[in-house]
């Protein structure tokens, strides 16, 4: 059995659980933070047979593409120590980042 990590953009988190369920799989959802844009994200915990892991990876990499976004990025202003303005930059956002783990004992009480 694996344990199927996947961070994703809230934007995606919707149809991709609606999509695992729709297959059969079981989701549970954490509201998580991400560190580089400081944006919301979904994180998805999926526990899958090991012969249905490679179906389960294809839901996730159908639904979840990365994009491009533009998003604010801070700058120090020349000449003004400690002062910071932002400017925009474009990004890839969207896609997934997926882990996965073996898991030596499923218990569902």
């Amino acid at each position: 059995m694996k344990l199927i990590i996947a961070i994703v953009q809230d934007e995606d988190a919707g149809r991709l659980i609606g999509k695992l369920m729709d297959e059969g799989f079981g989701v549970t959802k954490l509201a998580t933070t991400g560190g580089f844009l400081r944006a919301g994200n979904t994180t998805l915990l999926v526990g899958v047979e090991d012969n249905k892991f490679d179906d389960a990876m294809k839901v996730i990499e159908k639904v979840c593409k990365s994009r491009k976004q533009m998003a604010a990025s801070p700058s120090t202003l020349s000449g003004t120590q400690g002062a910071y303005s932002s400017y925009p930059i474009e990004v890839t956002v969207g896609g997934a980042t997926v882990f996965v783990l073996s898991v030596d004992q499923f218990i569902k009480l």
